[in-house]
């Protein structure tokens, strides 16, 4: 049941230490002298020089073992600037270590996005609830140690592109500087006093995708190889984890486990399981444009079942039920029937004013369009909807319809990882 995009399994050496986060150091400005190049003064320098330094797939080396001393940037390095947003020549590239450049050794990470199929919020209860991976949504982390006084996240590059293509350039946020903190707190090394990180990702905030968990995942996976940390999965999905609460407060943990697995997992009273799927089929994933607030929603719902616990109860049964049958539709390779669970779901979380008109019309968009079943995704309040189709040809039918009435741009994501399309 193990998927994470960190594959290397170790005990990690201080196994009794707690893994809760702990603060950063602030972002200073004036980042020096990082590659033997000069003074760096600005974050576009800091990313020109990082992607100077990481070299293109087939100069990486496949494992640690074999880097070499004498290894150098090859001339075709990308130069990454404000007036040069195209960053696929890097994304896309495998998780493998980076070759030291001169003294410093740089180190990547992969994650990817996710969507829930079915039982968001009512998972943050203990009920179940079923996500899929996306991993046409990916994100990337460089690594790098500082050479600064001081400790912690001394530098950050984040850029993730808008529906046009366009980069913006992202703050870090508090945990983030915590899941640095404590990385550091674990390296074994005295040296190790703070880290400068390069953030890409096509995975845009705010749209029920597991953004922040992806990322989180990626930092953890770079860091654990530039600080040699040998973290085995669960240190990873803790790591992880504890970011997330510090992003949302309430956390179920199906985003950190989500981001790390291929194809679907089962979360449930918080054991993740891998659930029978006898066919192949494809979900449609359509942007509305609009950003959510998981965090906005998960509290806007404590207080509706504070102040009514029947409520509560109601939405957590009938989540269950549409759970647990589109989990038998799924073993018994039943697509109309998990389609049926999907969209009776959607009308489960409309009536809690979760859904916002720009993803419902995509629903009622996807449905008229041939869809077996659609809903909206995630923390709600804006964000993505997704829609079931029974083939790879239909899914993308499916998407062009989405984008020609709406969607400012979609995904594709297959029910299983490995297999024919039928």
């Amino acid at each position: 049941m193990i998927g994470h995009s960190e594959t290397t399994s170790y005990t990690s050496r201080r196994a009794g230490r707690p893994l809760a986060l702990s603060g950063g150091t602030p972002l200073m400005k004036k980042p020096t002298n990082y590659f033997g190049v000069g003074c760096m003064h600005t974050i576009s320098e800091l990313t020109r020089s990082i992607y100077q330094t990481v070299p293109a797939a087939s100069a990486l080396l496949s494992s640690r073992g074999a880097q070499s001393d004498s290894w150098s940037a090859p001339a075709h390095s990308c130069h990454v600037g404000a007036s040069q947003p195209d960053l696929a020549c890097d994304r896309q590239q495998p998780f493998v270590p980076i070759p030291p450049a001169s003294s410093l050794s740089a180190f990547t990470g992969e994650a990817h996005g996710k969507v829930i199929l079915l039982g968001e919020h009512a998972v943050v209860y203990g009920a179940p609830a079923v996500a899929l991976a996306v991993p046409t949504a990916t994100c990337r982390a460089t690594a790098l140690l500082g050479d600064r006084p001081g400790r912690g996240l001394t530098s950050l590059c984040v850029r993730t592109p808008d529906p046009g293509g366009r980069y913006t350039e992202l703050t870090a946020s508090p945990s983030m500087h915590a899941l640095v903190a404590t990385a550091l707190e674990r390296a074994d090394r005295t040296q190790a006093t703070s880290v400068d990180l390069l953030l890409e990702s096509n995975i845009p905030p705010g749209r029920g995708l597991g953004s922040s968990a992806a990322s989180a995942r990626a930092v953890a996976a770079s860091l654990n190889h530039l600080l040699d940390l040998r973290l085995g999965p669960q240190d990873l999905f803790d790591l992880v984890q504890s970011a997330e609460r510090l992003t949302h407060g309430r956390s179920s943990g199906i985003d950190a486990h989500a981001t790390g697995q291929s194809g679907l997992v089962v979360l449930n009273q918080g054991r993740m399981a891998v659930p029978v799927t006898a066919r192949q089929g494809w979900v449609v994933v359509a942007d509305s444009g609009t950003s959510g607030s998981t965090h906005q929603a998960v509290e806007m719902l404590n207080g509706l079942f504070t102040h009514s616990p029947f409520l509560q109860r109601d939405f957590l049964g009938r989540s269950t039920v549409l759970t647990a049958d589109g989990l038998d539709a799924l073993a018994a390779g039943q697509l109309e029937r998990l389609g049926h669970r999907l969209t009776e779901t959607h009308t489960l979380l409309t009536e809690l004013g979760l859904v916002t008109a720009k993803v419902h019309g995509l629903v009622d968009t996807a449905l008229s369009g041939g869809a077996l079943g659609a809903k909206m995704t995630g923390g709600g309040l804006g964000g993505c909807a997704i829609a079931l189709a029974g083939s790879r040809a239909q899914a993308d039918e499916l998407a062009a319809h989405l984008r020609a009435h709406g969607a400012t741009r979609t995904w594709l994501a297959p029910l299983l990882a490995e297999g024919c399309d039928q």
